[in-house]
């Protein structure tokens, strides 16, 4: 806490960074805050660990409005996959964005099933072991298709169709929505028509998803849906040799392909 408050201090002192977004605590309750040099007192009342927020979704907000300023941001090890990607879609510039590192623990580490629980680099925390890969994943594939295929139906139609996990996705950044389209997702209907809204959604999330498992903990029925894109991951992974955010500079393999024939036949599905 304490080394995240002096480094924020300094950034916003030496004018490396003309706001700093992070979580306040107010009414007892973390929220995001917009802190400046003009509310340094604010930094008292600022939450570090213990809460994951999609701050990187704040950021395009507010970076929408403040285009020139360089911005600072706290960041998880997943929040900076999320900035590497919003970089490389041309959703925010880097030179513009400060990313001040938080290392996830061990129990949230565990807990989120992350291969890699820490930023680059970061002030508060210590460097822990990440998870190889999801356990809740390997059991689902022990299912044969028939089973997984009624097992997934079952979760799809406890949909509400809240949106839920769109809103908090930080890497949901399109304009128009497809999953609002009537011609598409027919309005009326709950759950919607499965599989096709989830589908869609997980089509979507190739070579963006970068496993923070917000859209999960947001979900008021607990669709595990986190498990479906970590399956998203890892086949991207396999075809492409790409793993969503962690080249800084490698481009998304979606913005690559043209009009290439691609050969599938190999996947493990």
């Amino acid at each position: 806490m304490k080394e995240m408050l002096e480094k924020v201090k300094q950034l916003l002192n030496d004018d490396e960074i003309a706001g700093f977004i992070g979580l306040k605590e107010e009414h007892g309750h973390p929220t995001p805050h917009l802190f400046t040099r003009d509310n340094l007192e604010d930094l008292d009342s600022l939450v570090v660990g213990g809460v994951r927020y999609p701050l990187n979704k704040v950021l395009l907000k507010v970076a929408s409005r403040y285009g020139e300023d360089t911005l600072g941001v706290m960041v998880r090890g997943c929040d900076e996959r999320g900035l590497n990607e919003l970089f490389k879609w041309n959703q925010l510039h880097r030179d513009r964005v400060v990313p001040v590192g938080i290392a996830c623990p061990s129990e949230l580490a565990e807990a989120c099933e992350c291969y890699k629980p820490y930023p680059s680099s970061w002030v508060v925390g210590e460097k822990t072991d990440g998870v190889a890969r999801s356990k809740r994943l390997e059991e689902n594939e022990k299912l044969n298709q028939d089973e997984r295929l009624h097992y997934w139906m079952n979760q799809f139609n406890k949909c509400i169709k809240c949106y839920g996990c769109r809103d908090v996705c930080p890497m949901c950044f399109c304009e128009v929505c497809s999953l609002e389209d009537r011609n598409f997702i027919p309005t009326g209907k709950l759950p919607p028509d499965n599989p096709g809204f989830h589908l869609s959604r997980a089509i979507h999330m190739v070579g963006r998803c970068v496993d923070c498992g917000l859209c999960e903990d947001a979900c008021p029925l607990d669709i595990p849906v986190r498990t479906l894109y970590k399956k998203v991951g890892e086949i991207v992974s396999e075809l492409f040799d790409y793993k969503t955010g962690e080249d800084p500079e490698g481009r998304s393999p979606l913005n690559i392909l043209g009009d290439a024939a691609l050969d599938l036949s190999g996947v493990n599905r």
